[in-house]
């Protein structure tokens, strides 16, 4: 497994000091995607647990080191994390663990610091469990600007639950394709059908493998992602404008769905990804993809329908994608707020008289979310907002909130898994 763990310092220094995504490392990492399937689950999980529990893992270092000095370079804290965390969170023997992080260290160019990390570790094994019960877990893990912004949004109660909801992993999601086998699916993928139509697999594994991924039949997407496009309502025969569409989630519903879909999204590998999913899932003969700016981008005909799944900080989907709370900050959300304007207003300009525009993120903050809403209705007086039924996402009364729109925290289905963090407003233009 030594290979296994030093492919973990090296996409582990990708992620927290050079600031790229943890989906983009995993699939660009030669020194992962050469490593046998066991030890690739084992790497993803170690990465994912390390930047889950960071703050955690940083404070026992902390604590371990005799005087208070940076350690240099970055990669000797990074395996120092590595290490903490098998020695916390996952079950290795502390032996073991403390003898690979020497090994690695002497084949990393820190030689001189294996007698630091064979000290550092071993105090982490034998002390880690009495400091562990003195931290308050779920606050010392996010960032304090989040926490700052959920307890202004929420009260300080939800805001902690939304924290402590982020310390597991979320399951797998997936949509079927047509509905009608969802029963099948269900038996065969050993899953779990929710209210609102998504099935869901408490074990899901390697999703390339699983059956029906080859044949396209279904497609991985969170249960809260799959609610907006079915808040169009019927649009067999339509065409629908998927204004921010990669990775394509919503796009193969709205085709399952036998809508027209017009795919936008700026980043032509995102686009690229995208035709690769409708391939496979044999929808690309009613999807029309096009590289463009949604916020400038015209279209001869006034269409009907829009879905615009806004870019935004993504903290809804902390807990499968940790990477989150390193990589965005509150500068990045601001930019983000006015980006999601720009989007909205170009929308009801283009659209229809009569048409409908669902507004979309995956935040957890209502900046993104309620707050954009109303500052676009003040500035819009030809759009209003339509409420959206419990009735129609599976009759989920706790997500609608009283202006009538779906606000959903990771908590929420808690016994059954929690959901993605999301936003969803219905609109209509006057």
């Amino acid at each position: 497994m030594l290979a296994a763990r030093k492919a973990a310092l090296l996409m582990l220094g990708e992620i927290l000091d050079r600031k790229q995504p943890l989906d983009q490392v995993l699939e660009q990492t030669r020194e992962f995607t050469a490593l046998p399937q066991r030890d690739r689950g084992f790497v993803r999980m170690l990465v994912t647990t390390t930047l889950r529990r960071l703050g955690q893992v940083d404070d026992f270092i902390n604590k371990s080191l005799t005087q208070a000095e940076p350690l240099r370079p970055p990669a000797l804290r990074n395996l120092l994390r590595l290490g903490a965390t098998q020695i916390a969170f996952m079950n290795v023997p502390d032996y073991a663990i403390v003898d690979t992080s020497v090994r690695i260290a002497e084949k990393n160019n820190l030689s001189r610091q294996k007698g630091l990390v064979n000290a550092v570790l071993r105090r982490i094994a034998d002390e880690h469990k009495d400091w562990e019960k003195k931290q308050d877990a779920a606050r010392i893990n996010t960032p304090e600007w989040l926490m700052k912004i959920w307890i202004e949004d929420y009260g300080l109660r939800i805001a902690a639950e939304i924290a402590q909801a982020h310390m597991s992993e979320a399951p797998l999601d997936i949509s079927v394709k047509n509905p009608e086998e969802l029963s099948y699916w269900e038996g065969t993928l050993n899953g779990t059908k929710l209210s609102t139509g998504t099935l869901r697999l408490m074990d899901g594994g390697q999703v390339q493998y699983l059956p029906g991924f080859d044949d396209g039949m279904w497609w991985v997407q969170d249960a809260s992602a799959a609610l907006p496009a079915k808040l169009l309502g019927d649009v067999e025969h339509h065409t629908v404008i998927d204004m921010c569409a990669a990775p394509g989630g919503k796009t193969a519903q709205l085709a399952a769905m036998g809508a027209n879909v017009v795919a936008l999204d700026r980043s032509t590998r995102r686009l690229k990804r995208l035709t690769e999913n409708m391939n496979r899932l044999r929808l690309n003969n009613r999807v029309k993809v096009e590289a463009a700016d949604a916020s400038h981008w015209r279209c001869k005909q006034p269409p009907e329908y829009i879905l615009l799944d806004a870019p935004c900080s993504a903290t809804g989907t902390i807990r499968r994608h940790p990477d989150v709370m390193v990589l965005k900050n509150q500068i990045d959300m601001e930019r983000l707020v006015g980006m999601q304007h720009n989007l909205l207003m170009n929308a009801a300009d283009i659209m229809a008289k009569g048409g409908t525009l669902i507004y979309c993120t995956c935040s957890l903050q209502k900046a993104e979310g309620e707050h954009q809403i109303e500052n676009f209705l003040n500035a819009r007086n030809d759009m209003e907002r339509v409420p959206i039924k419990s009735s129609e996402i599976g009759g989920l009364d706790m997500l609608i909130t009283s202006q009538g729109d779906v606000r959903v925290l990771p908590f929420h289905l808690a016994p059954h898994g929690g959901m993605d963090g999301f936003f969803i407003s219905r609109l209509v233009k006057r």
